[in-house]
């Protein structure tokens, strides 16, 4: 396959974790000092993100937000936790990356309800499209690295997400923030789509068959 350098792989996620590594590595130490495992912040940030869409769904956009916004920065604290502790591991990245895609999933499925109960069908579209476009963002990064491509590019990562859901949603308008997540987490997806293709294209294999 062909390599892509290391400019290409940086995401916006990557910078973040650079920027804010030493006050990340202060609170890691801290907790791991106090023997808290790296898992339990894992599941910590999960159930946290699962309140939050119950309070979206219940219509407290401002308390639900907030919440999920304080369970935000666990996602990076959890994989801190690990390297300090050297016990950074292949599952343990696999049972991260599961616990954000069900967080991320809850306050979409808290919105879905929301609209449901005050919206119109329309609303809940939007939601599905901005669900959908989030989920395949993911989705083609882990197939493409699972078949030895690279797809870590794009306009719209986790966090880009959260940054523009979280405000829409405390702030009372969650309709402005889906509307954006349902076109450019989309528009993420097929760029990573295109980027595997021009992979495999260079490779010689995009005429060659596969499987799911």
């Amino acid at each position: 396959m062909t390599q892509t350098n290391e400019q290409e792989k940086q995401t916006f996620s990557d910078f973040l974790r650079r920027v804010f590594k030493g006050i990340l590595d202060g609170i890691g130490s801290f907790l791991n000092d106090l023997g808290i495992r790296p898992n339990v912040i894992t599941t910590a940030g999960l159930l946290g993100n699962i309140a939050g869409g119950v309070l979206i769904a219940s219509g407290h956009l401002l308390w639900g937000g907030i919440v999920a916004m304080v369970m935000a920065p666990l996602d990076a604290l959890d994989g801190t936790m690990a390297r300090l502790r050297n016990e950074s591991s292949r599952y343990g990245a696999f049972v991260d990356s599961v616990s954000d895609r069900y967080s991320e999933f809850a306050l979409y499925a808290g919105l879905l309800v929301y609209f449901i109960q005050t919206g119109t069908w329309q609303d809940a579209l939007l939601v599905l499209f901005a669900a959908m476009g989030s989920i395949l963002v993911s989705y083609i990064r882990a197939k493409a690295e699972a078949l030895d491509y690279s797809a870590k590019i794009g306009l719209f990562t986790r966090v880009e997400r959260y940054l523009v859901l979280l405000p829409g949603i405390i702030l009372g308008y969650p309709r402005i923030s889906l509307w954006i997540l349902a076109v450019f987490s989309n528009f993420t997806a097929l760029q990573r789509f295109w980027y595997v293709r021009k992979q495999a294209k260079e490779a010689g294999e995009i005429y060659r068959n596969g499987e799911d």
